[in-house]
C-alpha cells in the first residue's frame, strides 16, 4: 500500500510537470527535465532561479555555515546550518533570486516576524523566524530566513508506521498542539495558512534519534570545506521558454511508468520530505527546518525489510509528538488574502473549489483532513477525474455526500 500510494503520487506530480512545464521568472525555462520528488534538478540554477550552496558555505560573514541539505521547494532550497553565534543548528532557506520570488519571501516573512513577536515564550505551537538577511550570488540577490531547526514531518510519521495510522491517543495529542497553533494564528493574528497538510506540520523532534545532528554527535563541517560534487549546471534555454515538447513527452512516459508500477505493486518510494502530494504543483517551499528523511526505504532482504518495518512502527510510536505549523509561503491575513487558488487538492476545502470567499475555516477544513490520515493511513479525499468531470466536481461530490451524512446522523 505504501509503494502504491507515493508512486501514484509521483505520477500525478510528473504528469502536472508535463502540462504546466516548469516555473521561471523571465520565459528562459531550462533544458532537459530531471525533476523528482527527491531533487530539486538543475534548469533552475541560472539567473532569477536558485543559489548554489555547496556543504561547508558560510553566509552572512560567517553566521551560519551549511553542514547538509535538508530539502527543496519551487521557491527555494533549505540546509541545516551551523549558527556560529549561538552555537546550534538552524535550517536555513534560500529563496530564488527572481523579484516575484523576492516579494513573496518578504510577505512571508511579514507574517512570520507577526508570529514571533506575539510568542515570546515559545508555547504557540508555530515554528519561529530567527533571522533573515540578502545573499549576494552569480544568480542574483537571494532572501535567506533562518529558521529553529526542528524533526520529521506528519507525512514521514505515518510512514514510519506503514501507511497503517497510528493509535488514537496519539492523534489527539498532536491534535491538540496543532490547535494551539491554529488558535493562535486565527483568533490572535487573523492569519490563515491556506496550505495545511502532513508536510508542513513538523515534529520538535527526529523520529529516529540516530538522524538529530543534536544528539548523533556528527562533527560540524569547518567553513569553506568543499564537497567532491560540481555545483548545478543549467542547461540550455529552450526557445519556447518552458520545457519543450520532447521534454514533456518524457515526463509524460515517466508517469505512465510510475503508474504501471503501481498496478504492478512496485515501484520508487518518495522521500519523507518530499512526497509530490500537491498535484498542482509544490505552492510551497520545502519544510523549513526538518530532516530529509525516507520513511519507506528500502532494505536488502525480505528479512531485514521486516525487522525495519518493526523498527520503525515501534520508533514512531515512541515518537515525541510536540510539533509545530511551518511554511507560510502561502499565508495570508483574513483582512488581505493574495489569491483565491489555495489549499493542496486532498485537503482543500469545498468553498474554495467553488471560487467563494474563504476565512480560517479552510484551515480547519484541511485540520480534520489531517486527523483522518493520522488515523487511517490514507488520505480523506483522492479524487481522480474522468472523461466528462475533473477532480474537484469528484471531491465536491465526495464532500457533500459525507456532509448530508453526517446531518442525517
Amino acid at each position: 500500500m505504501a509503494e502504491a500510494r507515493a508512486t501514484r503520487r509521483r505520477a500525478e506530480e510528473a504528469e502536472m510537470e508535463a502540462e504546466a512545464g516548469t516555473e521561471g521568472d523571465d520565459g528562459d525555462g531550462g533544458g532537459s527535465s530531471d525533476y523528482t520528488s527527491e531533487d530539486e534538478g538543475t534548469e533552475d540554477y541560472r539567473r532569477g532561479g536558485y543559489h548554489a550552496v555547496r556543504v561547508g558555505d558560510s553566509f552572512k560573514q560567517g553566521a551560519y555555515v551549511v553542514q547538509s541539505k535538508l530539502g527543496w521547494g519551487h521557491f527555494s532550497t533549505v540546509w541545516l546550518a551551523w549558527d556560529t553565534g549561538h552555537s546550534r543548528y538552524v535550517a536555513l532557506k534560500v529563496q530564488k533570486s527572481a523579484q516575484h520570488y523576492t516579494e513573496a519571501a518578504m510577505d512571508e516573512i511579514k507574517i512570520l516576524k507577526q508570529i514571533a513577536d506575539g510568542d515570546p515564550d515559545d508555547s504557540r505551537c508555530v515554528v519561529k523566524l530567527l533571522d533573515h538577511f540578502k545573499h549576494s550570488g552569480p544568480n542574483g540577490n537571494h532572501v535567506c530566513m533562518v529558521f529553529e531547526f526542528l524533526g520529521d514531518n506528519l507525512l514521514t510519521l505515518i510512514k514510519y508506521t506503514d501507511y497503517h495510522g497510528i493509535p488514537l491517543p496519539m492523534v489527539k495529542e498532536i491534535c491538540r498542539h496543532v490547535l494551539i497553533g491554529l488558535d493562535y494564528l486565527h483568533r490572535t493574528l487573523s492569519i490563515i495558512h491556506t496550505d495545511l497538510k502532513p508536510e508542513n506540520i513538523l515534529l520538535e523532534s527526529t523520529i529516529d534519534p540516530s538522524k538529530d545532528p543534536r544528539k548523533s554527535g556528527v562533527p560540524l563541517v569547518a567553513p569553506s570545506a568543499r564537497t567532491d560534487d560540481p555545483p548545478p549546471k543549467a542547461h540550455a534555454p529552450s526557445v519556447n521558454g518552458g520545457l519543450t515538447r520532447n521534454q514533456k513527452k518524457k515526463i509524460r512516459r515517466k508517469a505512465k511508468r510510475a503508474a504501471a508500477a503501481t498496478s504492478e505493486g512496485s515501484g520508487t518510494v518518495a522521500s519523507g520530505e518530499t512526497d509530490g502530494s500537491d498535484d498542482r504543483g509544490n505552492l510551497s517551499t520545502a519544510n523549513e527546518g526538518s530532516p530529509n528523511q525516507d520513511g519507506d526505504k528500502k532494505e536488502e532482504g525480505e528479512g531485514s525489510r521486516r525487522g525495519s518495518k518493526g523498527t520503525r512502527k515501534k520508533m514512531a510510536l515512541e515518537a515525541d509528538l510536540k510539533c509545530k505549523l511551518v511554511d507560510f509561503g502561502n499565508a495570508c491575513w483574513t483582512y488581505k488574502q493574495f489569491t483565491s487558488d489555495i489549499q493542496t487538492r486532498q485537503y482543500r476545502c469545498p468553498e474554495v473549489i467553488l471560487g467563494s470567499k474563504y476565512s480560517t475555516s479552510a484551515d480547519l477544513w484541511s485540520f480534520a483532513c489531517i486527523c483522518f490520515e493520522l488515523a487511517t493511513g490514507d488520505v480523506l479525499f483522492d479524487p481522480h477525474s474522468g472523461d466528462s468531470y475533473d477532480r474537484d466536481e469528484v471531491c465536491l461530490f465526495i464532500s457533500f455526500q459525507d456532509i448530508s451524512y453526517l446531518y442525517k446522523t
